[in-house]
Order: C-alpha cells, then sequence, then structure tokens
C-alpha cells in the first residue's frame, strides 16, 4: 500500500512545483512560503480535528516533540530554498534537482537509521545522481 502514497505523493509534488513556479512570479520567498504553511497548517490540523486523533498528542515523548520539531524546521528551510530556486530557475529542472533529496535520505538512513542497502537501492540513487548531475550542467 505504500507504494500508492509514494506515487500520489510524487503526483501532489509535481502538482507543487508547478503551481509553485506560477505562484511565487513577482512575489517575496518568504511570503510565499508563508502563505503555503498557513494552507498546510489548516489542513492537517482539519484533518486532525476531524479525525479525533489530537487526544494523541499527550502520549507524544520528549524524543518524538524535538524530532518533529526539528523535521519542521528542516521542512521550512527546505520550501524556502526550493521557492527561491523556482523563482530563479525552471520548474522543469529546479523539481528534478531537488529530488536528489532522495539520495541524501538514502545516504542518511544507512548512516543514522542504519537502514540495510540493496543493491537496487543503490543503482535507483546512483541513476537519481546522474540525472541530477545531466541536469545541474545544462547550461
Amino acid at each position: 500500500m505504500w507504494k500508492y502514497y509514494a506515487i500520489l505523493s510524487a503526483v501532489f509534488a509535481a502538482l507543487t512545483a508547478i503551481f509553485a513556479k506560477i505562484g511565487v512570479t513577482g512575489v517575496n520567498v518568504s511570503l510565499a512560503t508563508a502563505i503555503r504553511t498557513v494552507v498546510i497548517l489548516l489542513i492537517t490540523w482539519g484533518i486532525v480535528l476531524f479525525s479525533d486523533t489530537a487526544s494523541g498528542m499527550k502520549e507524544l515523548s520528549k524524543n518524538n516533540w524535538t524530532f518533529l520539531i526539528l523535521s519542521g524546521v528542516a521542512t521550512g528551510l527546505s520550501w524556502l530554498f526550493y521557492f527561491k530556486a523556482l523563482q530563479m530557475g525552471d520548474a522543469s529542472k529546479v523539481a528534478p534537482v531537488d529530488k536528489l533529496s532522495v539520495v541524501f535520505t538514502i545516504l542518511l538512513s544507512f548512516l543514522i537509521l542504519r537502514e540495510p542497502l540493496s543493491w537496487k537501492v543503490l543503482l535507483g540513487g546512483f541513476l537519481i545522481v546522474a540525472g541530477g548531475l545531466v541536469i545541474l550542467l545544462d547550461k
């Protein structure tokens, strides 16, 4: 089932790039990111409140809070840089280069989480790096 969610994530990430490219035209990147964040905040808290899962906050450990906050900081910085890149470059180049995050995730999941690396994951990561380099070296 995770594969379907991953594909849907990819489709919506593609839409995000296109909509953001149009939306950041002539707009301060910080303002654009703040607007996007408010929309996401409303949607996600709406889901939490509608599904009555907010009570789960009491069960979060200090470790959960620490790493969820760090994840939020990383997400915010990622969005700021992504919007700035979209403002300056073509969406057809920015979005694929942004997907180099997959390679960084593979590396960090091995180093930090001690997740195993298969030859298929390594090959996929290598191909992503190769594609990213092709795009980065395009003038």
